[in-house]
């Protein structure tokens, strides 16, 4: 098969997460090289990265299928910093994962109280 090997997803000892180098052609622009993660990560934080007004370009790329990395490209406004928007991004993600979390857990609930279940089995 052709997927890489599940070993290569972790990170080793003295590997970095994320490396930004910074555009010397673009102003307020740079690439940030986020190992050992896919379109999933990708896809979402460019998606967050558009909603900021300060953001001009947000977008990713996946260089090969069988390498564990993606590239994402990030240009901002002058009083705007690529990093401090991916670090916005970021913390826009999690919100938006926990807001989700929370109403995952009152629908189970409402559910649950519906049915008359009173199970402790937790489904999340």
């Amino acid at each position: 098969m052709n997927a890489p090997d599940t070993f290569k997803a972790f990170l080793l000892e003295g590997e970095r997460k994320i490396e930004y180098t910074k555009d010397t052609k673009v102003p307020n622009a740079g690439t940030f090289r986020i190992n050992k993660e896919d379109h999933t990560l990708g896809n979402m934080l460019t998606n967050m990265l558009h909603r900021d007004p300060r953001v001009l370009f947000a977008g990713y790329k996946n260089p090969h299928p069988l390498e564990n990395f993606i590239l994402l490209r990030v240009q901002t406004t002058p009083d705007f910093s690529p990093p401090q928007a991916l670090e916005q991004a970021v913390a826009g993600c999690n919100q938006e994962i926990l807001d989700i979390l929370s109403l995952f857990r009152d629908e189970v609930q409402r559910v649950r109280q519906e049915s008359g279940q009173k199970g402790t089995t937790e489904y999340y």
